[in-house]
C-alpha cells in the first residue's frame, strides 16, 4: 500500500495503442500518403519523414511481438537489463531517455510478466539492481530473435549498404554526445 492508502494499479501489460487505432486505410494501418491531400511543407521536413517510418515501423513491431506483449520500450529494457548486470533504475530511465516514473511504470509491467526482478544492489543499499529472471532470458531470447526477422522485414527493400547509410545517417541526427 502507497502512504496514501491506496493500493498500487499495474497497467495492462500491452493497453491497446491509440495511434494505431482505425488508419486511413480502414484496416487499422498507418498510410503515410492519401490521394488528394495536400501536405504541404511536411513532405519536405526530416523529422516528418522519420515519424512516418516511424509508425509503420512501430505497427509492425508490436504485430510481431503481440504472442508476447512486448513492446519496443520492453524490449530496450530488457536489452539493457540483459546486457548491463546490477543496472538500477535511475540509470535504465537516463539510457532510455525517459523519467524516472516511466521507467517504474516500465519495470513494473515487465515485473507483472515475470521477465524481472529486483536484487540487492552490490555496491549501494540504499538501491536495487535489475536483473532477468530464468523466463525474462527465455523470453528475450526468443524475443530478439522475433526482433531481428522483424527488422529484416521491414529493411528488405534497403540493400546492405544502403542499411548501413541510413544507420549512419540517422546517428548524424542523433548523436551520443550533444
Amino acid at each position: 500500500m502507497a502512504a496514501t492508502g491506496k493500493t498500487r494499479t499495474t497497467r495492462e501489460p500491452l493497453a491497446p495503442d491509440p495511434a494505431l487505432g482505425e488508419g486511413a486505410d480502414g484496416e487499422g494501418h498507418f498510410n503515410p500518403h492519401l490521394p488528394d491531400v495536400d501536405y504541404g511543407v511536411l513532405d519536405t521536413l526530416t523529422g516528418y519523414a522519420i515519424r512516418r517510418a516511424q509508425i509503420r515501423i512501430y505497427e509492425d513491431f508490436v504485430r510481431s511481438l503481440a504472442a508476447w506483449q512486448i513492446t519496443p520500450p520492453r524490449f530496450s529494457a530488457l536489452q539493457i537489463i540483459a546486457r548491463n548486470p546490477g543496472v538500477r533504475l535511475t540509470d535504465l530511465a537516463r539510457i532510455l531517455g525517459i523519467a524516472r516514473s516511466g521507467a517504474v511504470m516500465l519495470f513494473d509491467a515487465l515485473e507483472a510478466m515475470q521477465l524481472v526482478a529486483r536484487e540487492p544492489s552490490p555496491t549501494d543499499r540504499r538501491a536495487y539492481a535489475l536483473a532477468l529472471t530464468a523466463t525474462g532470458r527465455q523470453t528475450l531470447a526468443a524475443v530478439t530473435e522475433a526482433v531481428c526477422d522483424h527488422d529484416a522485414r521491414i529493411g528488405a527493400q534497403l540493400s546492405e549498404a544502403e542499411r548501413q547509410t541510413l544507420l549512419r545517417l540517422l546517428d548524424k541526427l542523433a548523436p551520443g554526445e550533444p
